[in-house]
């Protein structure tokens, strides 16, 4: 699709600026944000594009190609219509708060992000929409700025309790890097992730997440419960993360069966992410895939958010010829899966794993090669 004709014909003359903004997957580092862990995702190559000019007043107006849609709306007062366009006035909402003085804009936007498939086509969007508000604005933030501007949008507006990753993701990943964020500081790390001979395979199962946010909470719930019973041993542990794996090991008996199987998920979890960060820095991607794989089982045993589609997709791929891993990504028990596959081995795995997930599923996966890409960015044209 062409958004400069498509610009023409809505809007009518030129678009004067452009703004990239990718979606991302996590490689390993799951469940663990509300925990004060450790993750890892990439940007991927799968992302929203817009085509835009500025306005002489203070609306946003846009169209999608995607919704066959066109919406705006008044940056100083956003009101909710309950559809796509909720998500820009979120972020303008959480701007006009912080004193910033919004100006409108007009133009197209579309995504390949694929939607509800965990890949955060709503962050992407964010991210877009604050660099382009913040850019007719003539006001500078920096990626981590904008991350946590866009988060407090989805929270504040939109009423999702989403955490920082993906927005941070979007907002901040280096292309041939993953980015490890310290979810307690913030604090981010570009991991070198130049993948010569092999790849990253993104395969959505087009499993609907029905139930992925009540089950998200309940895991928060359990997570809670855990520490406050481990509190009592280790005192100075203010989340799970503080609780050291020998700790865990020496009082998990008090802690009810279930709670005890999630709590040793999120501490695994961190242990593995830094595992698997040290094998990346050390150009070992046999032991990343191995840690990929160990994260998975312990989604499918013990934090119990995996499903039948998504262990299908991983066996699928841990049996193929140059896979050395593959797990769940994302909230669980739909969405998408990732893969670490020899480049050669890459379209042949995502062909026979298509064909096969739709024999035993009746389901029409998806899947992509992604290479790490960077971050959102605004351009004139």
């Amino acid at each position: 699709m062409n958004l400069d004709v498509t610009f023409a014909e809505k809007f009518g003359g030129e678009s004067t600026f452009i703004v990239r903004s990718p979606g991302r997957v996590n490689l390993i580092g799951e469940h663990v944000d509300y925990n004060d862990g450790f993750v890892l995702p990439m940007a991927v190559s799968l992302q929203t594009d817009m085509v835009l000019r500025e306005r002489d007043d203070d609306k946003v107006v846009l169209y999608s190609p995607i919704f066959e849609d066109q919406r705006e709306f008044d940056v100083n007062n956003p009101t909710k219509q309950n559809a796509w366009i909720d998500y820009a006035q979120a972020v303008a909402y959480v701007l006009k708060n912080e004193g910033i003085t919004l100006k409108g804009f007009e133009g197209v936007v579309t995504s390949n992000v694929p939607l509800a498939s965990g890949l955060s086509s709503s962050a992407s969007f964010e991210v877009g929409v604050a660099l382009a508000l913040l850019h007719v604005a003539k006001v500078e933030k920096s990626a981590a700025e904008v991350a946590l501007l866009c988060q407090k949008a989805e929270n504040q507006f939109i009423g999702v309790n989403c955490g920082i990753m993906d927005q941070m993701a979007v907002a901040a990943c280096a292309e041939d890097h993953a980015l490890l964020l310290d979810c307690r500081s913030l604090e981010t790390k570009q991991v070198p992730f130049v993948l010569k001979d092999h790849a990253i395979v993104v395969t959505d199962s087009a499993a609907p997440r029905e139930l992925a946010s009540s089950a998200y909470n309940q895991r928060r719930l359990e997570c809670e419960t855990g520490l406050a019973t481990l509190q009592k041993y280790v005192p100075a542990a203010k989340s799970l993360r503080d609780v050291a794996p020998a700790d865990f090991a020496l009082h998990s008996d008090e802690l009810d069966p279930i709670v005890r199987k999630r709590v040793s998920h999120i501490i695994g979890e961190i242990a593995r992410t830094g595992e698997a960060v040290a094998a990346l820095q050390n150009g070992d991607l046999e032991t990343f895939g191995r840690k990929m794989n160990e994260s998975h089982f312990a989604l499918r045993d013990e934090y119990e958010v995996s499903s039948r589609e998504l262990d299908f997709l991983t066996d699928f791929a841990r049996n193929y010829e140059g896979v050395l891993g593959s797990r769940m990504t994302g909230a669980g028990f739909g969405g998408c899966t990732v893969t670490l596959v020899k480049k050669e081995n890459a379209q042949a795995l995502m062909s026979a794993q298509i064909a096969a997930y739709k024999e035993a599923t009746g389901r029409d996966a998806q899947a992509w090669v992604c290479e790490a890409e960077a971050g959102a960015e605004v351009s004139a044209k």
